[in-house]
């Protein structure tokens, strides 16, 4: 079934920020910051990714009762459990049951997923660079949800912007993690560009996950938008930047009543990517409580990843 591709909603003038229809439709309080947004800190600052200036949009997306929670993200593929804002350790997913409270990651490049079991009520929010996305993060992501008691065809993805296959191009080492980790499958990600040079889609790598751990294509919600090609929206650490994007949801205060659809509703707001470029009951849970632990020892970490 093929993956959702609507059209994502922006907000403000110059854009400030986007939502996913398809987590909107499902009453998930979420946004995706494009460079526009306010208060988000300096890249590489470990403490905390959203400022005080932050708060007036993050209130207005449902998002402002209380700090996120989030990550030292060290492109791995751990998932900790959060019950409170402020940094619950060092790991690349957070999930959450709890209604109301914000969890981020943050990312310049990297593939960002928020993650919502309808049914359990619970969220995750998960990093994938290369190195994680060879750990298979994004399926460890969907894993802890199901082991919480969800059914993963019922669940519902959004991918945050990130780069392109248009726009990252890999060499060998990193050709050889995805052949070490994914036989036979890496082949289909990635485009050779010359003698050891490939492109390669992060983008597809991640949905093919997100569909092998049990997701449906029509409910995982690519806009396919690219931080390499959209520099006047987005921070790309390829092109230099040192800002950074984040992405943040909470489970709902209430459950919603209507239906899910993967079409995007009525109302959106114009595009302002159309046309440019590529890629738009509850469980007591420890604070920090780490729910899937992935021994592989990390690849050290090199230039190219956000």
């Amino acid at each position: 079934m093929a993956d959702a591709m609507t059209a994502p909603r922006f907000h403000g003038d110059p854009p400030t920020h986007f939502v996913s229809p398809l987590l909107e439709e499902a009453g998930v309080p979420h946004l995706f910051t494009t460079r526009n947004f306010p208060g988000v800190t300096a890249f590489r600052e470990p403490f905390p990714p959203l400022g005080p200036e932050a708060h007036p949009l993050l209130a207005g997306c449902g998002l402002g009762t209380e700090p996120a929670a989030f990550l030292k993200q060290v492109h791995g593929a751990d998932v900790i459990r959060a019950t409170e804002g402020g940094c619950v350790g060092n790991a690349d997913v957070v999930m959450t049951d709890r209604p109301g409270l914000p969890i981020a990651v943050f990312s310049a490049d990297c593939v960002a997923l928020l993650i919502y079991d309808p049914d359990g009520r619970r969220l995750a929010a998960a990093h994938a660079g290369w190195r994680g996305t060879a750990q298979s993060v994004a399926r460890a992501a969907v894993e802890a949800l199901v082991e919480a008691g969800g059914r993963p065809e019922r669940f519902l993805a959004a991918v945050g912007p990130s780069i392109g296959p248009c726009c990252y191009e890999v060499d060998k080492p990193v050709i050889a993690r995805l052949d070490e980790a994914f036989t036979g499958r890496w082949g289909a990600w990635v485009r050779s560009v010359g003698l050891g040079k490939w492109m390669l889609d992060l983008w597809a790598a991640n949905e093919a996950e997100l569909r092998g751990a049990g997701l449906r294509g029509d409910r995982i919600d690519n806009p396919r938008l690219c931080t390499g090609c959209r520099t006047d929206l987005f921070y790309s650490y390829r092109r230099g930047h040192k800002g950074r994007l984040v992405s943040v949801g909470a489970v709902p205060l209430t459950p919603p009543h209507p239906t899910i659809s993967p079409a995007g509703g009525e109302g959106a707001e114009s595009n302002p990517l159309r046309g440019g470029g590529e890629g738009a009951e509850r469980n007591p849970l420890t604070t920090g409580e780490r729910v899937a632990v992935r021994a592989e020892t990390l690849v050290p970490k090199r230039g190219g990843e956000g």
